[in-house]
């Protein structure tokens, strides 16, 4: 088994929102040499919700989406509710949360896991929960008017074709709605 041994590490750069690490490890046979770690402050949470779809609009099935611009890349795009867990919440609890904060809409269903993983290991410790649930309630506006410039429920349809044609391209959003039509959540219905 090939498993690199880690001798240090010393903190570059830290913050509430990220760290920069420089870790001295050794792959076996290879001389020890510095890497640069990202270290993420805490996991990170987010949802695909469903629900039936009104048979006087879209009919069948519909995903709740927000349109929203990031600064970083300087790209607009459709993403699921998400964000990050909170000291002392589970990351069911923050995904719940961060769905109302980000749309008014507070799910209704069990949230189910979909999957849980670390979307950049090679560089970053950061841990991304996954889950899904059928329904949701419009409990008002969205706390957080900072996040979306819209707030949709949309065909499922149209939700595969925005991933086809790179209208989502936020990692999270794309691996659980992915994962979710992997495994049967989501359907062309």
């Amino acid at each position: 088994m090939v498993r690199w041994n880690v001798h240090s590490e010393r903190s570059v750069y830290t913050s509430p929102w990220v760290s920069l690490a420089l870790t001295t490890v050794e792959p076996p046979g290879i001389e020890p040499f510095e890497h640069h770690v990202i270290r993420a402050p805490g996991p990170a949470a987010g949802c695909v919700i469903v629900r039936d779809g009104d048979a006087s609009q879209t009919g069948g099935q519909e995903v709740l989406l927000l349109y929203r611009h990031r600064f970083i890349t300087d790209t607009w795009g459709w993403e699921i509710p998400a964000g990050g867990v909170d000291a002392g919440e589970t990351p069911a609890e923050a995904a719940v949360r961060e769905a109302v904060e980000e749309t008014g809409w507070r799910p209704t269903g069990s949230l189910q896991p979909v999957a849980v993983y670390h979307p950049t290991n090679g560089l970053s410790d950061q841990t991304f929960h996954l889950f899904w649930c059928q329904g949701a309630e419009h409990v008002g506006e969205p706390t957080d008017p900072t996040e979306a410039s819209r707030i949709e429920w949309t065909s499922t349809a149209r939700v595969l074709e925005l991933v086809r044609t790179g209208g989502i391209t936020d990692g999270l959003s794309l691996t659980g709605l992915a994962m979710a039509h992997t495994i049967g959540v989501l359907t062309n219905d």
